[in-house]
């Protein structure tokens, strides 16, 4: 499935994408930040967020200072410079308005278009595009050819996203043409139309990334440059969810694509679900699934993979509301202990300097100092954290399984056939979350590779929200049964997208419904009825009932939860693990996170000695508990070896320049302007002497916590540097 990067040789020159350029034989590596975050503005003190990297959004020349002046402003700040911008929609407008290439029916005909005839803008303003050869074109010679020549060595084409409600527009319908080879056709008039109009727009974007990045590694080796190519993007549960078709996990599969960053924050996770019958946000365990479905998206390969928090989103909210959700996601993204690199913000002027509402009030006002502090402390741990072999607490080895295909069939309803808040996937997997069960998302695309079943012993399956889109799929899942493994089944084959055009019903195929396929594969019947059915060494369990009505009706998992239940137990001879907490370690830090609608309404109660990283005092604590629907972040001084030397464990500015002797230690911190520190700083004993940029701070012994052997300090932040200098 991987496509090599087109070079060859030309006498004794490389082409690359158009450019005619001597072959490079010195590469240079490019340095990999493993904190970033995104800016369409120059430095500023207020935004100095001293993550390793920066990536600076967009070319576009803004007035007094061009692109690559903002670019140059970061860097020499010592930042990594990196460059994001967006594959769907951006500031094109010398594309759209033809001053590129004399074409002005570019914004006319490629805009992603609805039934109406409305175009589809990002915000405003910003239409959302259909991939044309001329865009691509675009894409290549006026942004990806700029930045590196610039000297970025690593390129973010964020947002690959189709609109389903779009397909309307002349570009679209003429994609069509070509792809199909026949006319197009209106996807609001049958399930076919609609499957193929989705299936369409995942292969647009599909293609577009493959010959930008293509071309953007071609031009970089020219240079003597080696490229990193990176797809910034929500999640597969999310798009499915909020009607986008992205081509997802098939991405991995291209050599030119490094890695990806998920796009989880508030805005996605809490979009509302059902479950036990009930329709609300359910934020940290719509995080959990997303950053496990884009985890092992990649997984496979090893692709590299940042995960996003926001500490605000898109839509105005009050800072207590921002704050309270950004703990949950950011609690979810540290449940993957096998990622430790992170994009730590988005937007950082809109998070510094935009206005929002204090909690209870109509007023407005910057980030409240107490929010400000702990975000720091919470953004700076993300510098330290580290991969870890250790695993979320709770039984493990069940999966759920999901296809690119999701995204085929959410939009528009056909046939009275309905699927409320994409419920046919929670369904599956909250009977399974919200009892303390850290259900894994598997991706039929990955199947190929064996790692996919790793440690696998149930597999949960239906296909009533997708489909498969090779019968090759469907050995591979036999095979894996055969030799052991567990699949349920769950589904009533109804819905009205069983019968379109597809591999199982063309070329002498004659299935009325893929699961056929499926089960004969298996060595059962096509269509056999709810039961258990013996495959190999395995065991096949099929459900005759759609899996949106596990999450739709109160008490509708019951079932379903008891034959998972079973089946696993039937694998291992073990029960299931059933609670309401996860938990994992990643040395010296502890997240939990509590869940309600779950088998208990107990707090988690964690004892020891931790610093708590959620409150911007950073107090020791000998307990510390979590109450349903809550999260916590601890960082554990039990963990810190006997003997330590000096060291700031945790605070709101990064350090630099330490410097350790018998009897003092001293460093550089740094942060945002119009912020305020607290740092808890651990010292072989009570020091006799702090100094801050010169001056003493008094009464040391009120900043000395001795069950701990650390100092709390605080001051006002600085990005020129706080000059600290501690004796003892």
């Amino acid at each position: 499935m991987g496509k090599k990067s087109s070079i060859f040789s030309v006498g004794m020159f490389l082409f690359c994408g158009g450019v005619l350029a001597q072959p490079a034989t010195d590469i240079k590596k490019v340095k990999e930040s493993k904190t970033t975050f995104q800016t369409s503005e120059h430095w500023k003190p207020e935004t100095d967020v001293r993550a390793d990297g920066v990536m600076v959004y967009g070319t576009l020349d803004k007035p007094g200072v061009t692109f690559e002046q903002r670019l140059r402003s970061w860097i020499d700040k010592g930042y990594n410079a990196e460059f994001m911008t967006g594959v769907a929609w951006g500031d094109y407008q010398d594309y759209f308005l033809g001053k590129w290439d004399g074409v002005e029916t570019h914004l006319k005909n490629e805009t992603q278009r609805d039934r109406q005839g409305k175009d589809i803008s990002h915000g405003h303003l910003v239409p959302y595009i259909v991939p044309t050869e001329s865009f691509i074109r675009y894409m290549q010679e006026k942004q990806v050819k700029r930045v590196i020549d610039a000297g970025i060595t690593s390129i973010y084409l964020e947002e690959p996203e189709f609109w389903m409600r779009g397909g309307y527009s002349d570009a679209f319908k003429s994609e069509w043409a070509k792809y199909y080879h026949f006319p197009w056709r209106a996807q609001h008039e049958s399930p076919e139309n609609t499957y193929l109009s989705n299936k369409l727009k995942y292969h647009l974007y599909y293609n577009a990334l493959d010959k930008i990045f293509t071309y953007a590694k071609e031009y970089g080796r020219s240079k003597g440059l080696d490229i990193k190519c990176y797809v910034p993007t929500h999640s597969l549960i999310n798009y499915t969810a909020w009607q986008i078709v992205s081509p997802e996990a098939s991405l991995a599969s291209l050599d030119c694509v490094d890695g990806y960053i998920a796009q989880v924050w508030t805005g996605t996770a809490r979009e509302p679900n059902y479950y036990n019958g009930v329709k609300k946000e359910r934020v940290f365990e719509t995080a959990f699934l997303e950053y496990g479905c884009m985890k092992s998206m990649t997984a496979p390969l090893n692709r590299k993979m940042y995960f996003l928090t926001d500490p605000i989103e898109d839509w105005g909210r009050d800072w207590l509301d921002y704050k309270t959700n950004y703990q949950a996601t950011f609690a979810a993204q540290l449940m993957y202990p096998m990622v430790d690199t992170y994009e730590v913000m988005p937007w950082p002027d809109r998070i510094y300097q935009g206005l929002y509402k204090v909690a209870g009030t109509d007023r407005k006002e910057r980030i409240p100092r107490d929010y400000s502090t702990q975000m720091q402390i919470m953004i700076n741990t993300l510098n330290d954290i580290r991969t870890s072999s250790n695993q979320v607490s709770g039984t493990h080895g069940l999966g759920v399984l999901m296809a690119n295909s999701l995204m085929f069939q959410r939009f528009p309803e056909h046939a009275g056939y309905e699927d409320p808040q994409f419920s046919s996937f929670y369904g599956q997997v909250f009977p399974l979350l919200h009892r303390g069960i850290p259900v894994e998302i598997v991706h039929m695309e990955n199947l190929p590779f064996k790692e996919s079943f790793k440690g696998l012993k149930v597999l949960v399956m239906s296909y009533s929200n997708m489909k498969p889109m090779k019968p090759e799929y469907h050995r591979y899942l036999a095979d894996w049964v055969k030799s052991g493994g567990a699949l349920v089944y769950c589904g009533e084959d109804v819905d009205p997208y069983q019968t379109v055009l597809e591999w199982w019903n063309t070329d002498g195929n004659n299935y009325k419904a893929p699961s056929e396929h499926l089960f004969e594969e298996l060595g059962l019947s096509a269509r056999p009825g709810d039961g258990t059915y013996t495959c190999g060494k395995g065991k096949v369990v099929v459900i005759r009932k759609d899996p949106k009505h596990f999450a739709l009706q109160a008490g509708g998992d019951l079932s379903y939860f008891s034959e998972v239940a079973r089946m696993y137990k039937d694998r291992t001879s073990k029960d299931l693990v059933t609670k309401n907490n996860l938990v994992v370690k990643r040395d010296p830090y502890v997240i939990a996170a509590v869940m309600n609608e779950s088998v208990s309404s107990e707090p988690l109660k964690l004892t020891g000695l931790y610093i708590d990283l959620f409150d911007k005092d950073l107090p020791v604590l000998a307990e510390k508990v979590i109450h349903p629907g809550e999260q916590g972040y601890l960082y554990d001084l039990r963990k810190i070896s006997g003997q330590s030397k000096a060291k700031v464990l945790c605070g709101a500015s990064r350090v630099y320049d330490e410097k350790i002797d018998k009897q003092s230690y001293s460093f550089v911190a740094k942060s945002p302007a119009n912020t305020t520190n607290q740092s808890r700083i651990l010292l072989p004993k009570q020091p006799v002497k702090v100094l801050v940029n010169g001056k003493e701070e008094q009464p040391v012994e009120k900043m000395w916590d001795n069950r701990s052997k650390t100092l709390l300090l605080g001051f006002e932040n600085d990005p020129a540097g706080v000059q600290v200098y501690i004796q003892w």
